[in-house]
């Protein structure tokens, strides 16, 4: 089974209400088996126009698990926070697996 990630992508225009969100959305996170693999304010974007000023990549055992911890009471709690702190694009999509 692929494992699962969500990209986001923020124009942040209220640190102090994202401190705020990440407060919140941590622990969640953590209770929710997700683990932080790239947070990058600076991206080194070589072709296109990148959205945002931050983005940040999430791991989790599985697309399912993903969905799960995004759809969860905890997180939702969270989001109006990150809503109200910065625009931002958010997407769950699945790892690959090389076949074979």
């Amino acid at each position: 089974m692929s494992k699962g990630y969500i990209v986001y992508t923020e124009q942040i225009h209220d640190p102090a209400k994202m401190d705020e969100y990440g407060a919140l959305a941590m622990p969640s996170l953590m209770g929710g088996g997700g683990t932080v693999i790239a947070l990058d304010d600076a991206v080194d974007c070589r072709e296109g126009t990148w959205p945002g000023s931050r983005t940040v990549i999430l791991e989790f055992e599985s697309v399912e698990a993903a969905r799960s911890w995004y759809e969860s009471s905890d997180y939702q709690a969270a989001i109006p926070l990150r809503q109200a702190g910065a625009e931002t694009n958010v997407a769950i999509i699945a790892g690959f697996d090389f076949p074979g």
